[in-house]
């Protein structure tokens, strides 16, 4: 849900198209461009769903140029974004895959089904939002991991910056490793707890694939994108966690590869008739630590604050971002959870009881994001508005 912002304003052109990959016989000008770059966190996860709905598009490697017009148009620097045929843009994945689902109905990733389709919503939104710190630990707080990658952006994005590229490498492992991780919480007192985020969730999605191939059935769904997030352009690719995800979990990284080359018209799309077991060590993740921290954040949100101390299963953090759009996420599951009908609504309710789920999910009644008021997503710019007692000034 949250998208990147794009910090390094440097880079190189690139296009890509997955036209002939996807043997689709739609012109190039009726194809979608996916701004963005490859070794993208949400990128990755628009860009598997595009493939997996075999939506043609154009890949756009963002350079300065595009990084200036995307601001423009959007109202931010951030990635991924979307350039419709018809020229209008979208940003946010979340909103961007739903409202591709309206277009592209067939095989919904969110599914049709209250129970599950509430769950999706649900799952995803933990999974991206709550792996993003350790995704981010991983790739840069390891030596090898941040040498690594502070090459493949210097070569993916620029080649025609005419400075050296070590200082290049060096300016991003800096800029990388104090904005994403030092800034985000991760410390010597955190840094086990950020660790078994991700530890955890392997041992958690470990034994659900060994009995299905996705996470709700033999499809993947919204949630499953949730989760390809991190699993894709970070933990299976970056050195560290991708040596800890082969060992521990050979069926995740198998589970991502499938996902990557998953396509709607091979796919059965066949999806469970209840809510299995095995997703309850999740759903108890989310009650335990990330709608805790989801309230938290609200609170602080409300309170016109920056920065917050949360206090996460034991652990304590420490001047963690106050983030606009996390408290829009705990307003958008209200809002799924109200929207399920009265058949269901006792059902997702003990199941969410049941985890410790419930409770944190309705803590705060309005959250007060003022995030989308006009409900414009995802044909909207990002604005960060610190102050909700002043409604309309952004900072």
């Amino acid at each position: 849900m949250m998208e990147e912002p794009i910090l390094i304003q440097a880079g190189k052109r690139g296009l890509f198209s997955m036209t002939s990959e996807l043997n689709c016989k739609h012109s190039m000008t009726t194809n979608l461009k996916l701004y963005g770059l490859r070794i993208s966190y949400y990128t990755g996860k628009l860009e598997g769903y595009l493939r997996y709905k075999e939506i043609p598009y154009d890949f756009v490697t963002l350079n300065p140029r595009l990084m200036r017009m995307l601001r423009d148009k959007t109202g931010a620097a951030q990635m991924p974004a979307v350039e419709l045929p018809d020229g209008r843009f979208m940003t946010d994945t979340t909103p961007m895959i739903a409202w591709l689902e309206t277009q592209h109905p067939n095989s919904a990733v969110i599914p049709n089904d209250p129970l599950l389709r509430f769950f999706s919503h649900l799952l995803e939104d933990y999974a991206e939002e709550w792996l993003w710190r350790p995704a981010m630990h991983y790739r840069w707080s390891y030596v090898t991991d941040r040498m690594h990658l502070s090459r493949k952006i210097v070569d993916e994005m620029m080649g025609s910056v005419p400075v050296p590229g070590a200082i290049m490498r060096a300016i991003i492992r800096r800029r990388q490793r104090g904005e994403y991780v030092q800034r985000d919480g991760v410390d010597a007192d955190t840094w086990d707890h950020v660790e078994s985020i991700y530890l955890n969730t392997l041992e958690r999605l470990e034994s659900i694939f060994q009995n299905r191939p996705y996470l709700l059935g033999d499809a993947p769904t919204l949630a499953d994108f949730g989760f390809f997030a991190s699993m894709f352009r970070h933990f299976s690719q970056d050195p560290t966690a991708s040596d800890l995800m082969r060992l521990r979990a050979p069926g995740v990284f198998s589970w991502q590869a499938r996902l990557w080359n998953a396509r709607v018209g091979t796919t059965p799309y066949r999806l469970l008739q209840e809510l299995p077991a095995d997703l309850e060590p999740i759903l108890r993740d989310a009650g335990d630590a990330y709608l805790p921290y989801l309230n938290d954040n609200a609170r602080a949100w409300q309170q016109g604050l920056k920065r917050f101390d949360p206090v996460i299963q034991g652990v304590q953090y420490r001047a963690v971002p106050v983030s606009q759009y996390r408290v829009w996420c705990l307003e958008q599951l209200q809002q799924h959870a109200r929207a399920v009908p009265e058949t269901h609504k006792g059902q997702v309710q003990a199941i969410l009881e049941a985890q410790g789920c419930w409770q944190p999910l309705f803590a705060l009644d309005e959250p007060g994001s003022h995030y989308d008021e006009g409900s414009d997503a995802p044909f909207r710019g990002r604005k960060v508005h610190y102050d909700n007692r002043k409604p309309g000034q952004f900072g």
